[in-house]
């Protein structure tokens, strides 16, 4: 395989995939940081390149040349974004708005925090049987499994966070879901956490396993280099879940949209307390 074909087939694919990471992230936190009569727009505009992503995704489902493997990995993460989207900004999250006491435990705790984000859970279940409908029995799964790949990664990150991690990223929570917080717990590591990377660790083999197989066709080892660049970035946020340092730093950029809190206006009668120093 010629230096410019090894190119192309498999560092494109990861470059651009880690690019895409980062900058799809830090868009979606700053959006959800700007103010709250801004979401409409937001929303539309997500909303609108969702409609554009499902019908991509029905019209390269039979393409399997490397253009199939991009459009179709494109369009599942465009579909993965919208379901983001609409959770930070509070669109879609569950029946419970509020935090829960310090002192719940146990199947309270867990069942708090399952009605917490249960409409998210079920739009994620609805948007994969969209996406599944659209491109089934079709051979370009890459867009499908795209989605799925997201959806496992953030499941684990999730279940991760509920039963305690030492970083748990909670200032990039936007204000309107701060509630949130109180479903995260801090400790050093959980009794699942080995389990996810181990799992994350044998799906990036398995990818890249797939990828460099010599009767793989262009159209695979693009679409299984995508996927496995992707599960290895999940891979390596789940670690830095534990690590005594964290990745918030990659978006810190992100948070410009984040307005400091005014401070309270002084009462009548009372010192302001800058009068008192």
């Amino acid at each position: 395989m010629g230096d410019r074909t090894f190119m192309a087939d498999y560092w494109l694919p990861a470059l651009v995939t880690l690019l895409v990471w980062w900058a799809s992230t830090g868009l979606i936190i700053y959006l959800d940081g700007l103010r709250r009569e801004t979401f409409r727009w937001t929303m539309l505009g997500a909303t609108s390149l969702l409609l554009v992503a499902l019908t991509g995704l029905h019209s390269v489902a039979w393409d399997t040349s490397a253009t199939g493997a991009w459009l179709a990995f494109a369009c599942g993460l465009v579909a993965w974004a919208w379901i983001e989207i609409a959770f930070l900004t509070g669109l879609v999250t569950g029946p419970r708005r509020e935090a829960i006491p310090r002192s719940t435990r146990g199947w309270p705790r867990f069942r708090a925090a399952v009605a917490a984000i249960l409409w998210h859970e079920l739009a994620i279940i609805a948007m994969a049987a969209v996406i599944v409908a659209l491109s089934w029995r079709a051979p370009n799964q890459i867009g499908t499994w795209t989605f799925v790949a997201f959806w496992v990664m953030r499941q684990s990150a999730k279940l991760n966070v509920f039963l305690g991690v030492r970083n748990l990223s909670e200032s990039f929570l936007p204000d309107h879901l701060k509630y949130l917080e109180s479903f995260f717990t801090r400790r050093p590591m959980n009794l699942l956490f080995p389990v996810s990377v181990l799992a994350g660790v044998v799906g990036v083999v398995l990818l890249a396993l797939a990828a460099v197989d010599p009767i793989a066709t262009r159209h695979e080892t693009i679409g299984f280099t995508l996927l496995a660049t992707l599960v290895g970035l999940g891979l390596i946020e789940h670690v830095f879940m534990v690590l005594p340092m964290s990745a918030d730093g990659l978006w810190k950029w992100s948070l410009a949209a984040r307005r400091a809190p005014a401070p309270a206006a002084p009462q009548e009668g009372r010192a302001s307390p800058s009068s008192l120093t």
